[in-house]
């Protein structure tokens, strides 16, 4: 199967429903009471857009913005596992965040997505006596550009830059079970002077 502009990816699990304790013992975790937080946002390519050079190929890894899977996600009717995965080179209309070359550790973004490592702010101690406890954290508003894609270099952009947003614009998503930020390039709001 082939597809003219979205990727198209196997996704056998759409949600994230066990949790593994250190003992072994293995929960079933409900994913319909947050969807959002246990999605699957990864899977293999089974074909790429014919209509764009994305460097991507079948048994690549993809991963994906949450609305491939939520609300029913996006399945090709009769082809089972089967999702199609929107791509524009332009971000806002692109749900391939990034993929990773079968084989390799590297992973390279697409159409106009950064993938940034979080930077929380060190907290301050406002007091020797009285401890501050906060229910909320406090919004994570920087990040360190976490994979090269050859259009950051066009923004001055490389690995390692550390660049602020707004919080609002920033999603959690897990590369290797490690916590990054996806955002779109057009949403940074400037690249700190190191």
């Amino acid at each position: 199967m082939k597809s003219l502009s979205s990727f198209i990816v196997r996704i056998n699990k759409r949600f994230n429903d066990t949790i593994e304790l250190s003992n072994g013992l293995k929960l079933y975790v409900d994913p319909k009471y947050n969807e959002f937080e246990n999605r699957v946002n990864e899977a293999e390519v089974v074909s790429a857009p014919c209509k764009f050079n994305t460097g991507a190929e079948p048994g690549d890894t993809l991963y994906f913005h949450h609305h491939v899977v939520v609300n029913e996600g996006q399945p090709i009717t009769g082809e089972e596992n089967s999702y199609l995965v929107k791509y524009s080179e332009e971000a806002m209309d692109n749900q391939a965040i990034a993929y990773r070359p079968k084989g390799s550790k590297n992973v390279i973004p697409l159409g106009g997505w950064v993938v940034l490592e979080p930077i929380k702010d060190e907290k301050k101690k406002e007091s020797e006596i009285i401890e501050v406890i906060k229910l909320t954290e406090d919004p994570v508003i920087k990040g360190r550009v976490a994979y090269h894609a050859d259009y950051l270099e066009d923004f001055g952009l490389k690995i390692g830059d550390v660049v602020g947003f707004n919080h609002k614009f920033a999603y959690r998503f897990k590369i290797d079970g490690i916590v990054y930020l996806r955002m779109r390039l057009i949403d940074l709001l400037y690249i700190e002077n190191i």
